[in-house]
């Protein structure tokens, strides 16, 4: 047997039995802890109790075929022994990506923010076939979606928006998103038929509780106004708006959604507590850069990740240089090939770099 992990098999009864004990539930931070790490090895540890105990029929049934004498019963052996050889190698594989380090924002729901960059109103009008795009694929997978905040252009166009796709695995989905992806198409006002690119920025942070980021009262500024429209006008006549500052690392947010300053006061809290955790996230990833396994893109968020090419009907991942069509079905919420596509760059890059590892 390639694989001994009756180790990882002992740990999970261990944290079987540490879930069972009441006294845990005295500490919240403790309790998500072991399940969150039981979870993690879960898989991994149902995939190498088959594995084990397919190798051990598959020695039994050998030891077997040396003694038996009936024909038929040796030929039945025999075919046993050819299935398991077929299975047990597929099995060897999934075991080894069950033992890859799992991204522990991947089942947590997500905040997203879709920026225009260079362009002007071409990358306005951008951000907002982009987002109901995600918005669409989002709500294709049974995800809840929910506008948090937009800003319009002069021409009334989102040049920005903060939305929240809500439900387990939802960061999974999304997370290879983030980035700068450029558009190439010519412009409704443009007379001479040119084609010209603009640029949007799209992050996507996971979203947080008091748990994983302790925000403090003393570090965050908060403000209040009237919310209203782009062109000025109030639409609230009190201060339902809020805008809030972190100090230590000036990471703002306004949001004026609601009617309710309640509820703009913590969708602010949430987001801004998504922000601070993405900040860290991202400062942590670049200083293990040299030892990060995952190859598919990088932590940094200017870097062009994808261009999306009308004209010639092409969609052009950056990162793992593959090519898409049917940009209009892709900018109806069709993205599963694409994000699938990156997935499995993502998984087979982190496969290769642990071997060479082992190596």
């Amino acid at each position: 047997m390639r694989f001994n992990l009756d180790n990882l098999v002992t740990e999970y009864e261990e944290l079987q039995k540490k879930l069972s004990d009441s006294d845990i539930f005295k500490d919240q931070k403790k309790v998500r802890e072991v399940a969150t790490r039981k979870k993690s090895i879960e898989e991994a540890v149902n995939l190498y109790k088959d594995y084990k105990k397919s190798n051990e029929i598959m020695i039994e049934n050998k030891e077997m075929l040396d003694i038996e004498k009936d024909e038929e019963m040796r030929e039945l052996l025999k075919e046993e022994i050819r299935w398991l050889e077929l299975i047990i190698p597929e099995m060897e594989e999934k075991l080894k990506i069950s033992l890859l380090p799992k991204d522990p924002n991947d089942e947590k729901s997500i905040i997203v923010e879709v920026r225009a960059g260079t362009g002007w109103d071409e990358a306005a009008l951008f951000v907002w076939e982009l987002s109901k795009s995600y918005i669409m694929f989002a709500e294709s997978e049974w995800f809840i979606v929910e506008i948090t905040e937009q800003a319009l252009s002069e021409w009334w166009w989102v040049k920005e928006i903060i939305f929240e796709i809500k439900w387990e695995w939802a960061y999974s989905r999304f997370k290879y998103e983030s980035g700068v992806h450029r558009v190439q198409r010519i412009p409704e006002t443009e007379s001479k038929w040119r084609v010209h690119t603009s640029a949007i920025t799209v992050a996507i942070m996971p979203e947080v509780d008091e748990i994983d980021i302790d925000l403090k009262e003393e570090d965050v500024e908060m403000s209040f106004c009237r919310a209203s429209w782009a062109w000025g006008q109030h639409v609230n006549k009190t201060d339902s708006a809020v805008n809030l500052r972190h100090k230590p690392t000036w990471i703002t947010v306004f949001c004026q959604d609601g009617r309710s300053q309640h509820k703009n006061r913590e969708k602010a809290r949430n987001i801004l507590r998504s922000r601070i955790y993405s900040f860290e996230e991202e400062k942590r990833m670049k200083e293990l850069w040299e030892v990060r396994l995952a190859q598919v893109g990088s932590w940094d968020r200017s870097e062009k990740i994808r261009t999306y090419n009308f004209p010639q009907d092409r969609v052009t991942d950056h990162r793992i240089g593959q090519n898409f069509s049917g940009i209009p079905y892709i900018m109806m919420g069709r993205l599963a090939p694409i994000i699938d596509a990156l997935a499995v760059a993502d998984q087979q890059a982190r496969l290769e770099a642990a071997w060479k590892w082992q190596i």
